[in-house]
């Protein structure tokens, strides 16, 4: 029974301390209708090892992966919302299991008794509608905050009879408690009870959660409608579906003075407070519908939505409704001819939407389709390509698309955009990350006046942005800017762009020919962005230069993150650890060529900072700290240096001044790849729970450093060379 509450009671027990002290592995995956055991397995191991592995066809050697992973600890692992019954693909996801310790446990979320079954599932736990009672418990604790009606006497009987229609389901009582979050006035409790959307049969909805969409405002309903292309169990970005939702037109129409994309968070918090959406478990940024939720979704959406679910080449002929409008799909290893063609027969398509269910399987496309979209469907406002690997450029009939809004080519292999894009006046939205091969944009960017969103932070090959790019004002998010040569765009074409926010990065950095450039981009007006990255790609002679630079690429004081990598200098400028960068929390410095650290002590709120490849620094000393710093590093949690080569001496903080205390907050200390350190390391670490030394300096004087932290402690030990210790 969908909505009983099952996969929540498995949350409940994974996340008990008790079990995390018991177990020393834990993993959760969602199963669902498609069971795939690659997708399975790989989404096993990503719980466990966060693994990116490449062998991304390969069962066998991804198996081995987790078998090693799992071998000889005690697991847990969660199945959560098994839908297939086919025991030869539980068998066969199941081989590396047998590697884990003794009392090793899985546990199975169905819906589906014979699924427990085949699975071997024992002892099962069919779970019971609540009583009305705990329904009870649920629609006050969500609606008011309480755990009764102490301070609401005057609801008490309505709400009762509210809860008799949830038929003893927790999800009901949960969508109608968030319906009625806030309203404590009896009326609107009675308008609830008495609406006559509880009689309606025309659908297998549940009736409490067709209450709850119909409550919803009108713009929100069209929203939550939207969002019934993407398939159950589908885990989406917040800010995925607000780009998708404002290229529709959905948030065009000013409400009550706030931008669209405010807009449309703001609905994102309502349809999750409301219980139509819920926080993934592993990313905290994205959302998912509960299966009955979607089933809702699609309901609301009618003709005007179709989403087909079939991955198998060669399906019958699909007749598609002339009042449809918006179209996904669930992409199939080979996509051609006889499964996509007739969706062009839809003059009047606004979305064409792929869904990818896995991010390490090739799609394919067929270019007879491609074509035949780009011709037969100009009315476009969203078109993906996303995950498409043989998409390598695209036809010059792209610029058919007058009214497109959002082009997504994330994750294919496009090298080069075509010119015909510049003529795509409306386009608001274009995504180009996992784009590793992309190259170069388009000429005549700059024409793209609507233009909000350019997400390409990974297109590690740009070689450079196009004339004339600061001509898009309107621009919010950008995620790589590369610095052009004489054809391309200098840094002052930052300057107009004062609305950016997020992440940025800035690379190529070895092409600014004009100090002045750098001084004219104006970042430290950038008032909205939270993270900056400043890259130099290759090596230069000009350190003075490249000092300048730096200087006068100076943050905004509210920056939270920061990364430099590959600058020539040989001392960074004093802006890196003045202490009015108040936000700084996470820093990174990888392969400078500076002889020295900057003042990073004095930073007050940094919490993260990882130092690599940074040759020229042989000793880090008073300079590291802050000279005038009271307590160096007060809030830091994470400290890493790695590929040190010729770092030999850490001089102890307080040598030759006073300090009261250093690196209070630490908990993690790496050092890998510093071969030639030699001495004692930071003293007074009460606070240190993981220290991770690796190919370091056997003369390193670990023992007697760490017989202090060690003392009434959890037990550790150490092993000269190589050694990960959990104190």
């Amino acid at each position: 029974m969908g909505g009983v509450g099952k996969t929540t009671l498995a949350q409940l027990v994974y996340d008990d301390d008790r079990v995390k002290r018991h177990f020393q592995i834990k993993a959760w995956t969602c199963v669902s209708d498609d069971f795939d055991v690659f997708r399975v397995s790989k989404s096993i191991l990503n719980s466990i090892a966060s693994d990116q592995c490449k062998d991304k066809d390969d069962l066998n050697l991804l198996q081995e992966k987790l078998k090693k992973q799992l071998s000889g600890n005690k697991f847990l692992l969660v199945l959560d919302d098994v839908w297939n019954e086919n025991y030869n693909y539980w068998s066969i996801l199941s081989c590396p299991f047998g590697a884990g310790a003794p009392g090793s446990k899985i546990v199975v979320t169905t819906r589906n008794l014979d699924v427990a079954k085949r699975m071997g599932a024992d002892p099962e736990y069919p779970l019971k509608r609540l009583s009305d009672d705990d329904c009870l418990c649920v629609l006050t604790q969500i609606s008011l905050g309480a755990t009764d009606f102490t301070r609401h006497q005057s609801l008490k009987e309505v709400g009762e009879q509210i809860v008799k229609k949830c038929g003893g389901l927790p999800l009901a009582a949960k969508t109608l408690g968030g319906l009625l979050r806030g309203r404590d006035d009896p009326r609107d409790w009675e308008f609830v009870l008495k609406t006559d959307i509880w009689n309606l049969r025309d659908s297998d909805i549940l009736p409490a959660l067709r209450v709850s969409y119909h409550f919803l405002p009108s713009q929100l309903k069209q929203c939550f409608a939207y969002c019934s292309l993407f398939p159950k169990d589908y885990e989406f970005q917040d800010e995925e579906i607000i780009l998708l939702w404002t290229a529709e037109g959905f948030l065009d129409q000013e409400y009550n003075g706030r931008k669209m994309e405010d807009l449309g968070r703001e609905f994102v918090r309502e349809l999750h407070s409301r219980s139509l959406f819920q926080q993934s478990r592993k990313d905290a940024s994205r959302v998912l519908m509960h299966d009955l939720i979607n089933d809702l979704a699609r309901w609301a959406a009618g003709e005007q939505y179709f989403r087909m679910e079939d991955t198998l080449a060669g399906e019958n002929r699909q007749k598609f409704s002339q009042s449809l409008r918006h179209f996904s799909y669930i992409c199939g290893r080979y996509d051609g001819d006889t499964r996509l063609e007739f969706i062009c027969d839809v003059q009047h398509l606004r979305t064409f939407l792929p869904v990818n269910l896995s991010d390490y399987r090739h799609n394919y496309l067929a270019w007879s389709v491609l074509q035949m979209l780009l011709n037969h469907l100009p009315r476009l406002r969203v078109f993906s390509l996303r995950g498409y690997c043989n998409i390598f450029n695209l036809p010059n009939e792209i610029g058919n698309l007058k009214h497109l809004r959002c082009l997504n080519l994330s994750r294919t292999r496009i090298q080069i955009l075509p010119e015909s894009i510049n003529s795509l006046y409306n386009l608001h939205t274009i995504l180009l990350e996992g784009c590793h091969q992309l190259k170069k944009l388009f000429k005549d960017m700059g024409n793209l006046t609507k233009l909000r969103h350019l997400r390409n932070s990974d297109a590690y090959l740009l070689e450079e942005m196009p004339k004339g790019f600061g001509k898009m004002t309107c621009l919010l998010t950008l995620g790589r800017f590369a610095v052009g040569k004489d054809s391309g765009s200098g840094l002052r074409e930052l300057k107009s762009l004062t609305h950016l926010q997020g992440r940025l990065k800035i690379s190529k950095l070895e092409n600014v020919k004009d100090v002045g450039d750098a001084s004219e981009a104006q970042l430290n007006n950038k008032v909205n962005l939270e993270a900056l990255s400043l890259e130099w790609s290759a090596r230069s002679e000009r350190c003075e230069f490249e000092a300048d630079v730096l200087r006068m690429l100076k943050s905004h004081r509210d920056v939270q993150e920061l990364t430099i990598t590959g600058y020539g200098g040989t001392k960074f400028p004093s802006w890196l650890g003045d202490s009015s960068f108040s936000k700084l929390a996470r820093l990174e410095l990888r392969r400078c060529m500076s002889t020295s650290l900057p003042s990073v002590g004095q930073l007050p709120f940094l919490k993260e900072l990882d130092i690599s490849g940074m040759d020229g620094v042989a000793s880090v000393g008073s300079e590291f700290y802050g000279n005038s710093c009271s307590v160096p590093f007060p809030l830091l949690e994470t400290l890493s240096f790695s590929d040190m080569r010729e770092w030999e001496e850490w001089i102890p903080c307080g040598a030759g001044q006073e300090v009261d205390e250093v690196f209070p907050k630490l908990r993690k200390l790496s050092l890998v790849k510093c071969r030639k350190l030699r001495g004692t390391l930071p003293k007074r670490l009460l606070l240190l729970e993981t220290l991770v030394i690796r190919t370091v300096s056997s003369s390193l004087l670990m023992k007697r450093w760490l017989s202090p932290l060690t003392t009434s402690r959890r037990r550790c030990s150490y092993e000269s060379g190589t050694s990960t210790l959990y104190l």
